[in-house]
């Protein structure tokens, strides 16, 4: 397959198939990376889950796939948090084309928030085989994914911008760059606008950034 396209039909009744099967708190969502990143999502049944619709864009995980921070990217049974708090238990496929390139994704979240309300008689369902939480971002629009991505980068750096530093800024731009932020639209111009520097500047820490990973693979 070289395009979701190509199986769109299969794919499409595949969707509605799962979210079926599983009932109203199963979201299940097509995505084709062919598409531009912010309007990703072609095919979903039950997108109250996260408050997702067809045209919203992929998650963050999707970006890391993307820019080559992950190679293989599949992800099952790991748990993540939606923005007003509701527990997800959720699988991430992604398919690939000849060269081995992502074409699409197809993600399963179910909520099993009103399941952990009852963990105790319901145990053995919830949290068996329990996988390491996953921080995913489930947003309708790709400029609350930045925002997203840029609180994530910020909290690992632990410095507010007003007192970071150039080499603060480089870390923080290394970052956003490894979860594939400057693979959004405009993404480069609203880190510019959140550090409070310029596009050139921008792009000269990238490059040293670039530089100096290169003189640590080199290095024995």
């Amino acid at each position: 397959m070289e395009s979701v396209k190509d199986e769109s039909e299969f794919l499409h009744d595949l969707v509605k198939g799962l979210a079926a099967q599983f009932g109203s708190n199963c979201e299940v969502v097509l995505h084709d990376l062919h598409r531009p990143y912010d309007s990703t999502i072609v095919a979903i049944e039950n997108g109250h889950v996260t408050g997702r619709q067809v045209g919203d864009p992929g998650t963050n995980l999707g970006l890391e796939i993307l820019r080559g921070t992950q190679i293989n990217g599949n992800k099952y049974n790991y748990v993540t948090q939606t923005k007003d708090g509701r527990m997800l238990r959720s699988s991430s496929i992604f398919m690939k084309n000849s060269k081995g390139e992502a074409i699409g994704s197809l993600c399963i979240n179910y909520d099993i928030t009103e399941l952990l309300v009852a963990e105790k008689t319901l145990h053995s369902l919830t949290m068996a085989g329990q996988a390491d939480v996953v921080k995913e971002s489930f947003v309708s629009n790709v400029s609350d994914l930045l925002d997203a991505l840029i609180q994530e980068a910020q909290e690992q750096v632990g410095k507010p911008v007003a007192v970071m530093q150039k080499e603060d800024k480089m870390r923080m731009i290394q970052l956003l760059d490894s979860k594939g932020a400057l693979l959004v639209k405009k993404g480069g111009e609203k880190i510019c606008q959140y550090l409070n520097i310029s596009k050139y500047s921008l792009y000269s820490y990238l490059e040293e950034i670039k530089t100096s990973e290169e003189m640590s693979r080199e290095q024995p």
